[in-house]
């Protein structure tokens, strides 16, 4: 069969589609020469490898030759990896809620007019024939192709609407006057509040999604409530009974590890099977956190088996981390990791599957399409009491079974693998890897992050600018503002874990690259591309969470730890301007904006930044004592006494001959401390009790 052009991509996603008929082309400047010679629309679909509903909508019309022709004759066909390229996803998913008033997703399914690249109709999943009120999308096809030859004054009216709507989404104020405060902080504590699950943990109904960025400001909360002797108990329960559930249910995979996207039901029961690295950066982290805040072994556990299946299944020879495991195998979605009674019973001793089906519903109902998804349904202790067994005895039997399922289950055919290697997606997992790594003791994750560390070092840093994306020893396309952000605050935690020079270094050039070509010097705040970065229908400055933490948010609080440790007041001035700028948006819906809320935290209450200086074993006495405690406030660098020419603030903390601690929060220091029991005591005026 021939290839279109896709065949060339590096994208896994693209290369899904070079054998389709549609005569597809990557988003570059031949395809839109292409259209504007012809004067043909640009039919733009995007979407990414691990999307079911992509993978139907291929199957059913881009494979389709009659389709396939119609959209050859009509149209310019330019398909786009959404993971490779967000600048182009956040505009056309916005342009879809602006032309349609609904949510997008994927596959997105965009027509533009070929001279400016300006959409003029927008949907998503469109079926090959008319069901759920959906037209067949060769009638759509069709309809399109007439409405452009037709309508073309409106269109073109249309279009200029559009513009302006989009022109308007940015902040149009500097925010000159302003004075930041922490109301947002207590709205958004009652607003996660109203919007919480009370039977199932978590925020709204199903689809449910984990909203990591929104736990993790329930958590700092309530730290900081126990912290000033104003204690909010309630908070905490948000974030503990979320977890747990979420910990116990089928998102989690019950033998392997990892997150699924989210949650087709309200328990967390039936998950979208597809695993995406951007969840489990976040969520490795936020489960080591609450591990160090509560103690619960559930936690740690969590946590490790997150990061062993990252190293496991999801890291690449070279250190990098791939980026997703499909939803579907075999055809069908979840098949991979769902089981009939009669697998697990021949698999299993007697005691074993009374045990494992008990816990995970085996001796209830089919969960999933006739046969059973692994979700915990009754605690340890219920076990104890129907079969008469110890805990031990139960977790012993549950450890076993689970080994033996997780050990026949490698045999199968395996969920598709995305191997491109993201740099903002690699920068949350090394955050989180990382700071598993310091809170849990365990090397193996700390190295796992290192080497990381090291393949975006070497693969994606080029001439003093990130590159975004790498597949096949082909590091491609300009970075973004979150690949900027992500790997700044990266660096921050892996410095905490291990002093390095080198990722200071690189910590100070990314944080001038974002200054340089990224701020909006007028208005404040991070535009998503650079200056010098393609020019596209619109320059999107977002403020919001999604899927992924805000970039603005994330650039706010990274430059501002940054500027605290070593006394660079540019960038604690942007990143106050970013707050600024953005303070409507964090009055109104504070709940949205959770990532931007942490960076106004540390605005109000800046950042306890710690520097020990000396040499081992004092230093890492120091250090373990200084990050012992869930004290989110707090950034902590253990130096050795023999580096020299430090930058900044940092080259003034010397060692003096002993081990010293020096401590700060906003421009107030402290006079060093020199003893480890004076320290200690210093220490514990600022950790939760």
């Amino acid at each position: 069969m021939s290839k279109n052009n896709l065949a060339r991509a590096t994208s896994p996603y693209l290369q899904q589609h070079a054998d389709n008929p549609v005569n597809w082309r990557e988003w570059d400047g031949e395809a839109l020469a292409l259209a504007r010679e012809q004067g043909k629309p640009i039919l733009l679909s995007i979407g990414y490898s691990a999307c079911h509903w992509c993978h139907v909508m291929a199957h059913e019309s881009f494979e389709d030759e009659q389709t396939a022709a119609l959209m050859n004759d009509l149209f310019v066909n330019i398909k786009v990896d959404r993971e490779e390229r967000p600048d182009l996803d956040k505009i056309y998913q916005t342009a879809h809620q602006l032309l349609s008033q609904r949510p997008g997703g994927w596959p997105l399914t965009v027509f533009l007019t070929p001279d400016d690249q300006t959409p003029f109709f927008a949907g998503t999943y469109f079926p090959n024939k008319p069901r759920h009120g959906l037209p067949a999308f060769k009638d759509l096809l069709n309809n399109i192709a007439a409405a452009y030859e037709e309508q073309g004054p409106q269109i073109m009216e249309q279009n200029q609407a559009l513009k302006e709507a989009l022109s308007q989404l940015n902040p149009d104020s500097d925010g000159q006057g302003v004075i930041l405060n922490a109301a947002p902080l207590a709205t958004a504590r009652q607003q996660l509040n109203q919007s919480f699950d009370e039977t199932h943990g978590g925020f709204g109904r199903a689809p449910k999604f984990p909203h990591p960025a929104s736990l993790e400001r329930l958590l700092r909360h309530w730290a900081a409530g126990a912290i000033g002797g104003t204690a909010d108990p309630r908070a905490l329960y948000l974030v503990e009974h979320t977890l747990t559930r979420m910990a116990l249910g089928g998102i989690n995979d019950q033998l392997g590890g990892g997150f699924c996207r989210y949650s087709v039901d309200d328990l967390w029961m039936i998950p979208h099977f597809e695993k995406m690295l951007y969840d489990n950066g976040p969520l490795l982290r936020l489960y080591s956190d609450l591990w160090q805040a509560t103690g619960n072994p559930l936690y740690r556990e969590t946590a490790e088996k997150t990061a062993t299946w990252v190293i496991r299944e999801m890291q690449s020879p070279e250190g990098g981390y791939y980026s997703s495991l499909d939803a579907d195998s075999e055809g069908g979605e979840g098949l991979f990791y769902i089981w009939t009674r009669e697998q697990a019973e021949a698999l299993l001793t007697p005691d074993e599957y009374r045990h494992l089906a008990r816990r995970y519903g085996l001796d209830r109902e089919p969960n999933f399409e006739g046969r059973w998804h692994l979700h915990s349904f009754v605690p340890v202790a219920e076990l104890n009491e129907a079969f008469d067994s110890s805990a031990e005895q139960s977790r012993a039997l549950l450890d076993s079974g689970r080994r033996k399922l997780f050990q026949a289950r490698e045999e199968r055919v395996r969920p598709g693998r995305d191997e491109k290697i993201l740099t903002s997606w690699n920068a949350l997992m090394i955050g989180g890897m990382a700071r598993a790594g310091r809170i849990l003791a365990r090397e193996d994750f700390t190295r796992s992050a290192e080497r990381a560390l090291t393949f975006i070092r070497t693969r994606l840093w080029r001439d003093g600018r990130l590159l975004a994306t790498h597949k096949d020893g082909d590091s491609r396309l300009a970075a973004y503002l979150d690949d900027y952000a992500y790997l700044m605050e990266a660096l921050l935690e892996t410095l905490q874990t291990r002093w390095c020079r080198e990722d200071l270094d690189l910590a100070i050039q990314l944080a001038e690259v974002l200054l340089e070509h990224f701020l909006d010097r007028e208005l404040g705040g991070f535009f998503f591309t650079a200056d010098d970065h393609e020019q596209l229908i619109h320059r999107p400055k977002p403020f919001g969470d999604d899927s992924t933490p805000s970039g603005n948010g994330v650039a706010a609080y990274a430059l501002a730890r940054l500027g605290h440790l070593l006394g660079d007041h540019r960038y604690l001035d942007a990143a106050e301007a970013a707050l600024k700028t953005a303070w409507n948006h964090l009055q109104q819906v504070p709940q949205a904006h959770c990532t931007l809320l942490q960076a106004l935290e540390e605005q109000i209450h800046p950042t306890e930044v710690i520097v020990i200086r000396g040499v081992d074993p004092e230093l890492t006495l120091w250090k373990e004592r200084a990050t012992r405690s869930y004290a989110p406030r707090r950034l902590v660098l253990a130096i050795p006494a023999g580096e020299t020419d430090l930058p900044g603030l940092l080259e003034a903390r010397e060692a003096a001959g002993s081990t010293r601690a020096y401590i700060c929060r906003g421009t107030r220091c402290e006079l060093p401390e020199e003893s480890f029991a004076d320290f200690d005591r210093r220490l514990s005026e600022t950790e939760s009790p």
